[in-house]
């Protein structure tokens, strides 16, 4: 029996580390928790064959959290992580960044891994310095470096934004931007989990940056129907004029309402993801599709 290489991962207590640690027991891998607070110096002794780093600052969507604090942890932590890989006997890193170092919206234009990163957040930010430390320095040829750049990512359990939409749809209130037509990403959790199994299986996967996403795109408006589907009911979505809700959203802005101008632009706007090179060094099918996964996954919210 071939001897399965020993993992380390770092942010196992996260949604995906957590998933990540449980996927790789039951597929016979033995894991290895980094914990950066009890351990902020990682020592090459503490790097096994692989290196999960999955560890980081979390966008704040409530803006409370200052700029230089996402660089301490995205940026400066990964760089100890990586230099400690670098002096180890570990062959493979696997950085999870995010697609939100590519930009924060895209005025419909798809994401590739060949447009210029022009992150607009702090956390963008942090996440795009900590990819460049990474790829300036020097790789030995035993060791192999992969970027990976989810979008979204969603499965039972999650805690995100998906969970919020979740709760308001399931409050009965009909959803007023239905005449807004938009394509969001969005990255299975079962997806990720196997895109990471298969770089850590295979000597054949060309080491580099790439983009993990669901192959399908979804509107919000069908998101809206899978929440309704997941509860046996028909979903409510309305189509309100553009120019009144845009007027609503103007007010907003001024009284400093829920729904304004930044908000309904990040619900009604597109981001689409490619996800062509990761599928085509892999060489095999997702085994998720965005339909089926993110039903799972407001089913499993039922039960919450």
């Amino acid at each position: 029996m071939v001897k399965k290489p020993q993992i380390v991962i770092t942010g196992i207590t996260g949604f995906v580390g957590n998933y990540l640690n449980q996927h790789l027991k039951v597929l016979g891998y033995q894991t290895k928790d980094l914990d950066l607070r009890k351990t902020p110096n990682p020592s090459p002794n503490l790097l096994q064959d692989t290196v999960v780093h999955l560890a980081g600052k979390a966008h704040d969507l409530k803006k409370f959290s200052d700029e230089q604090s996402y660089f301490e942890v995205n940026t400066g932590l990964t760089k100890k992580v990586f230099d400690a890989f670098l002096d180890s006997q570990a062959s493979i890193f696997v950085y999870v960044s995010s697609i939100k170092v590519v930009a924060d919206l895209t005025n419909g234009q798809q994401v590739s891994e060949s447009m210029q990163p022009q992150p607009d957040t702090p956390y963008g930010k942090s996440k795009l310095a900590a990819e460049t430390y990474l790829l300036s320095q020097a790789i030995p040829n035993t060791k192999k470096l992969f970027i990976l750049r989810p979008c979204m990512i969603y499965g039972p359990g999650n805690k995100g934004n998906l969970n919020s939409l979740y709760k308001l749809a399931s409050k009965g209130i009909p959803w007023p931007l239905g005449v807004f037509d938009n394509q969001r990403s969005f990255c299975s959790i079962e997806n990720l989990m196997f895109i990471i199994k298969e770089i850590i299986e295979r000597q054949d996967i060309p080491p580099g940056i790439y983009n993990v996403a669901d192959d399908e795109p979804i509107s919000t408006n069908e998101l809206i129907g899978l929440i309704a589907q997941s509860q046996n009911r028909s979903p409510k979505i309305w189509n309100v004029s553009k120019k009144f809700i845009e007027g609503v959203a103007s007010i907003g802005d001024k009284l400093h309402l829920p729904l304004n101008s930044e908000r309904l632009h990040k619900l009604t706007s597109s981001y689409v993801v490619s996800n062509a090179k990761i599928k085509a060094a892999i060489g095999k099918p997702l085994p998720v599709s965005s339909r089926e996964g993110l039903l799972k996954t407001f089913k499993s919210f039922n039960n919450q």
